[in-house]
C-alpha cells in the first residue's frame, strides 16, 4: 500500500509550524507557575520510565477532546491561559500533538526537542507516574 503522506513528513511539515523548545531551555522553565509540561506518552511509558516531575499526563488520543472547551471530556487547566509544553519519547507523536492543539486556537504551544528520551539523557529530573491513589 502506497501513503499519501508519510508519519516522517507529517512530522517534518508539524515541525515547521510549530515551537520546540530545547532540552536545557525546558528543563529552566521547570517549576514555572504558567507552565504546564504535559506528558501525552501511554501510561505504561509512564510507569516504566518515570516522567517529568510535576508534568500532568493527557493521553495522545483523549488530547483534543480534553483541549476543547465545547467537549464533554474538556480539561479546565488547558483554559487557563497557560503556557504549555508537550512531549512523548521522542518527540515525534508531540510534534503531531502541539501541532493539532495549535491548529485547534491553543496557545502559547511549544514540545521538548527529543522528547522525554532526550530529557533523560541531558540530566533532566525524572519523577515516578503520580499514583491515582487516594
Amino acid at each position: 500500500m502506497a501513503l499519501k503522506t508519510t508519519v516522517k513528513e507529517m512530522v517534518a511539515a508539524a515541525n515547521e509550524e510549530i515551537r520546540t523548545i530545547p532540552v536545557e531551555e525546558a528543563k529552566g522553565m521547570l517549576g514555572d507557575d504558567n507552565t504546564v509540561f504535559v506528558d501525552i506518552r501511554d501510561v505504561r511509558e509512564l510507569e516504566r520510565d518515570g516522567m517529568i516531575p510535576g508534568a500532568m499526563h493527557a493521553p495522545r488520543g483523549m488530547l483534543e477532546f480534553w483541549v476543547d472547551p465545547e467537549s464533554p471530556y474538556h480539561k479546565e487547566v488547558f483554559a487557563s491561559g497557560k503556557t504549555f509544553v508537550f512531549y512523548c519519547a521522542s518527540a515525534w507523536r508531540s510534534a503531531l500533538a502541539t501541532k493539532a492543539v495549535q491548529d485547534m486556537g491553543l496557545e502559547p504551544v511549544a514540545h521538548i526537542e527529543g522528547g522525554f528520551g532526550g530529557w533523560k539523557k541531558a540530566d533532566g529530573p525524572v519523577g515516578e507516574k503520580p499514583s491515582k491513589k487516594g
